[in-house]
């Protein structure tokens, strides 16, 4: 098979260990993250051919996160190398009724100073199936957004699948222009999306169902996001599947999911996963679309497989720390398609 090539910002992400506050350690546990590198690794750990590109600084601290990535079996030959500074971010964990909090150092990273031509797409698609991106990019700066319209379109002119998370991230749309204005024509040369059903609101302005399951028992408003789905369908007519990625949140470590694909006129809805343990939600909506891609790529012929992958993907990563997913393709099959025991594999 070809390579999936998935292109944003990596970033170093710092945690105190334990569930503490920042103001109450002195140590930080370190690791990497980003959305579409998540993408990226889960793809990898699925046995496909997985290509990240982004714009890293020529330092060892860079050249220490390309070495995590290139573990996983990403690959990583067509990374920029430029700029001054690695992104940051301080990952401050949940528990019980206390949120998870998120600050973010990544002004000025080389990700921001990134400019349309800085990358050779033609060079990178020649051996490509499938080009991934998601909201976060065009968020960091004009700059960024502008280089995501370029591969878009050089991913188009070379014949490739093109999918996009919607990704928002309110925090990081301070430039002078709302997501509303950036996302939709970029949208527009899309083949899927994915996004969870509050993005989906916020960025076209739709009125969705609200998922609010409390055990797995719980029955989403299939007609509600049916409906929804297809006016999404009717303004973006170039796009062939449409995913909503659903959660309800008991507590920090009580979450509930679930997901629909709309594709070919039709609605496909998964199981609803009960996760009354969760480890680190961080990069779950990432392995949601990682495991949507796989399905759709290697089962293109079975959306109901490639949508349950999808889920059992993401509730799955809700077992481990980290933003990666850690699981192969025979993992995550075996809970999309089988029961849910948690019994020792002996």
């Amino acid at each position: 098979m070809k390579k999936i090539v998935t292109f944003g910002e990596i970033m170093l992400r710092l945690t105190p260990p334990e569930h503490l506050r920042f103001n109450q350690t002195k140590l930080f546990q370190v690791s990497y993250g980003g959305s579409e590198a998540n993408v990226a690794v889960a793809l990898a750990n699925y046995g496909l051919p997985s290509e990240f590109v982004t714009c890293l600084p020529d330092n060892r601290i860079a050249e220490a996160c390309l070495d995590d990535l290139r573990s996983y079996g990403v690959e990583t030959g067509h990374v920029l190398r430029c700029g001054n500074r690695l992104g940051l971010y301080y990952m401050e964990e949940a528990a019980a009724m206390r949120s998870s909090h998120v600050v973010y150092d990544r002004a000025g990273s080389s990700f921001d100073l990134l400019r349309p031509g800085m990358i050779d797409w033609t060079a990178i698609f020649r051996d490509a199936a499938w080009f991934h991106w998601s909201g976060i990019s065009a968020a960091v700066s004009a700059s960024a957004a502008e280089a995501c319209a370029e591969a878009i379109a050089a991913a188009r002119a070379a014949g490739l699948v093109v999918s996009c998370d919607l990704n928002y991230r309110k925090n990081l749309w301070k430039y002078g222009k709302t997501p509303q204005e950036v996302l939709p024509p970029l949208m527009e040369q899309c083949d899927f999306f994915f996004g969870t059903d509050d993005e989906y609101e916020r960025i076209l302005g739709l009125q969705l169902p609200k998922f609010e399951a409390r055990d797995a028992s719980y029955q989403p408003d299939t007609a509600g996001y049916e409906a929804a789905s297809r006016q999404v369908a009717e303004r973006f007519p170039h796009c062939r599947g449409i995913v909503f990625g659903l959660r309800s949140v008991l507590s920090a470590n009580h979450h509930l999911i679930s997901g629909t694909l709309y594709t070919g006129n039709r609605l496909y809805t998964s199981r609803v996963y009960d996760i009354d343990c969760v480890v680190d939600c961080v990069g779950v909506g990432d392995a949601f679309v990682g495991g949507l891609i796989y399905g759709l790529a290697c089962h293109a012929g079975d959306m109901q497989f490639a949508l349950d992958f999808g889920t059992a993907a993401c509730a799955i990563k809700n077992t481990v720390p980290g933003d990666y997913g850690q699981f192969t393709a025979e993992e995550t099959a075996q809970l999309a398609r089988g029961p849910i025991t948690g019994r020792i594999a002996r």
